[in-house]
């Protein structure tokens, strides 16, 4: 063959090593999520503290911290990771709640988010090694003016991939009391299937490529990692809750999860992921259930 004719096959390959190229760095730019700034400060927020928890990679996570008062009794420690994109504050109208029902509640924003530092890349699995590392924080803190470590009862309450996160680390802490997951996924699979049906990505063989990549990157299987099989593992309470109208994630899935621990209470309200129609009345119904559960 000519040279002439080694320059068809060539330039071809070349045009998909960076079509390629180009793919990865838009699927890495499309799953990082975009930081959400934090409200300005309230009225309301005089009593809770930020803290500094270290965590995975050697980062540090920044968290709204506001522990029961000194000589005031103290159900136990709730705490709450944010959804993908989210903060902590964002969980502040439930952490209030609980916060007059006698629970100290600790809400870190995962690496990458609010102001907390940044990591190579936002995952289910990291987002549990967050709460971890909440897990060990706590377990050096003391209540002010006391020589006793905080309370053993601590419970995990996640939004959307932080309620995943919440049943991944619980399946794996015994000393998690109780979990309260809101609007979680089933599989992480499904997820990539509505995503890349949204950008109208065909799953085989381009969908299929993706979500082995991400598995790849994360070092995790999709199988090992998700809700649906996490739960299962889990020996405590578990409550689900689930908006009716989810246009995100449908109540299906919490329904699957649901069919994969006997032990989980599924709570099915009107509302859709992000919001629900009378957000107060749930977080007392979410109270209430911790104190029978817990």
């Amino acid at each position: 063959m000519s040279p002439s004719g080694w320059l068809a096959p060539l330039a071809a390959l070349t045009s998909l090593l960076a079509v390629g190229w180009l793919g990865l760095c838009w699927l890495r730019w499309e799953l990082t999520p975009q930081r959400l700034v934090h409200p300005e400060p309230s009225a309301s927020d005089t009593g809770f503290q930020w803290v500094q928890i270290p965590t995975a990679n050697g980062k540090r996570l920044a968290a709204q911290w506001r522990p029961v008062g000194q000589g005031a009794p103290c159900r136990g420690v709730v705490v709450l990771m944010h959804g993908w994109g989210g903060h902590g504050s964002q969980l502040r109208p439930a952490a209030e709640v609980l916060y007059r029902h006698g629970w100290s509640v600790l809400l870190p924003d995962a690496r990458g988010h609010g102001r907390s530092e940044a990591d190579t890349y936002s995952s289910l699995p990291r987002f549990a090694q967050d709460l971890d590392a909440c897990l060990d924080w706590l377990a050096t803190q003391t209540p002010q003016g006391s020589s006793q470590a905080m309370p053993a009862k601590v419970v995990l309450l996640g939004h959307s991939l932080g309620g995943a996160a919440a049943l991944l680390c619980a399946s794996r802490r015994p000393e998690v009391s109780a979990v309260v997951s809101v609007s979680a996924f089933a599989h992480p699979e499904q997820v990539m299937r509505r995503w890349l049906a949204a950008y109208r990505i065909p799953f085989y063989p381009l969908g299929w490529l993706v979500n082995r990549y991400i598995e790849r990157v994360i070092g995790y299987r999709f199988d090992a990692i998700a809700p649906v099989h996490t739960i299962g593992q889990i020996q405590v309470p578990v409550l689900l809750v689930h908006g009716e109208q989810d246009d995100v994630v449908p109540v299906a899935c919490a329904e699957q999860l649901q069919a994969s621990a006997a032990h989980a209470t599924l709570l099915v309200v009107p509302g859709r992921h992000d919001s629900f129609d009378d957000e107060g009345a749930l977080n007392e119904r979410v109270t209430a259930w911790l104190d029978r559960a817990v």
